[in-house]
């Protein structure tokens, strides 16, 4: 079992930034491939940003390439998401995800991961 801690959420201007973090225990964290997905009311969650175990690979949803940067630690067992020039769009609930998936998985798809956090609220507006 996985543990997944969110923090960093709360409320940003727009074209300002935030930086959230996920602490992961329960599991060796080099073992896991990581994820961001966000939730709005009444909508699906959707993909933000995946990096996998070794930090080789990371992915974003077109929406929030070149804002949005995802990073781990492995030695803090941390997984960072750096979002700037935040727009009230991306207001949601973000939600980290830790999956066991090995190689050859698409970590952009929801059902790849195994363990999720309980989420932390962005709320962009002025």
């Amino acid at each position: 079992q996985v543990q997944l801690v969110e923090s960093g959420g709360g409320l940003v201007q727009p074209g300002g930034s935030l930086t959230l973090s996920c602490t992961a225990a329960g599991r060796t964290f080099s073992s896991l491939a990581m994820a961001w997905f966000r939730q709005g009311p009444g909508k699906e969650r959707e993909f933000v940003s995946a990096i996998n175990r070794n930090s080789a690979f990371t992915y974003y949803a077109d929406s929030v390439k070149g804002r949005f940067t995802v990073s781990r630690d492995n030695t803090k067992s941390t997984v960072y998401l750096q979002m700037n020039s935040l727009k009230p769009e991306d207001s949601d609930v973000y939600f980290c995800a830790a999956s066991l998936t090995g190689l050859g998985a698409d970590l952009r798809l929801r059902e790849e991961y195994d363990y999720w956090g309980q989420g932390t609220q962005v709320t962009v507006d002025s």
